[in-house]
């Protein structure tokens, strides 16, 4: 069994019972190896997954180390491509970076490294302040956080949330409770939302949850919630996100995703002061990709059920 594995990617330089063959992701697939039964699919661009659909005619498997299998679904591989996610790889750095933007919403950093770079002292922020802050978000004691797409990445996110002091509820496709975080149905959300600090969008992109927040639900939240997006950019309507920032029927938003990336230089996005941005850097580093990739290769072999299976094309 021929493997094909992106240079980005380290610890798989060998695997038991297959030729493994190292690929640079911003060339063609070299013509040699396009006889390969399995390509991992990491910082290979929509172009490039496009070809390797074209010009790997023997292609069973492709296994993505991303969290999110949008891409490699819509590059046209042939009926009987197994596509598998990176589920679980992205879990703490995600989860870690969610919570990073969650507490730099709260103290303002965004604020405070305007006005370093200004040289201005920002006495507003500093010293005595009241507490609570009425209509600002300020503190995770006692926050009412709503995780949207409540699945690895927002359970590794939420003892992190609730170590801090916020109360932590769960959306997703099923109700259900996990542990102590109740998990509401999306018929449930709009009601939840009229009690949210803040959001946290950890939606796929996929057909049903593009603009998934969108002027009806940003509506729902208080004028002093925050939006924080580590999903996917297309799962919310940028359009409706500016206006309601603009309308001050928001506290504000803090995206490491947007709908077009990297984010047009014309985007009303970068001259916020209410927003936050970083550019896709949540994930970019799959923990257990070489142990991940081991176990779906062997399992291939074995005609066994495979980890994280997304789709079989045509099915």
């Amino acid at each position: 069994m021929k493997v094909l594995v992106p240079t980005a990617v380290d610890g798989l330089d060998a695997l038991p019972d297959a030729e493994v063959v190292r690929f640079d992701a911003a060339e063609a697939i070299p013509t040699e190896h396009r006889d390969a039964d399995v390509l991992v699919g990491w910082g290979i661009g929509d172009d490039r997954l496009a070809e390797a659909a074209r010009t790997l005619p023997r292609l069973r498997l492709v296994q993505l180390l991303s969290a999110g299998s949008d891409a490699a679904l819509a590059a046209g591989f042939a009926p009987g491509v197994a596509i598998c996610s990176g589920r679980t790889l992205h879990d703490r750095p995600v989860a870690e970076h969610a919570l990073a933007l969650v507490l730099a919403a709260a103290r303002r950093l965004h604020t405070l490294v305007r006005a370093q770079l200004e040289h201005r002292w920002a006495s507003e922020l500093g010293g005595v302040q009241p507490e609570p802050s009425p209509g600002v978000f300020t503190t995770l004691r006692d926050a009412r956080v709503t995780i949207w797409g409540y699945g690895s990445i927002g359970s590794t996110l939420a003892p992190h949330l609730q170590a801090l002091g916020a109360r932590v509820t769960g959306a997703a496709t099923t109700a259900r409770r996990e542990g102590d975080v109740e998990v509401v149905d999306r018929d449930a959300l709009p009601t939840l939302l009229e009690s949210t600090d803040v959001l946290v969008m950890i939606l796929p992109a996929t057909d049903a949850t593009r603009h998934a927040l969108d002027a009806d639900l940003l509506a729902r939240l208080p004028r002093h919630a925050w939006v924080v997006n580590v999903g996917r950019g297309a799962t919310v309507d940028e359009a409706a996100l500016v206006a309601a920032l603009e309308d001050g029927a928001l506290g504000g938003a803090a995206l490491d995703v947007t709908e077009v990336e990297p984010l047009p230089a014309t985007s009303p996005l970068w001259d916020r002061d209410d927003v936050i941005l970083t550019p896709h850097a949540a994930g970019g580093r799959p923990l257990g990709a070489a142990a991940l990739v081991e176990r779906t290769v062997r399992a291939l072999a074995d005609g066994a059920p495979l980890t994280n299976l997304v789709q079989v094309v045509g099915d």
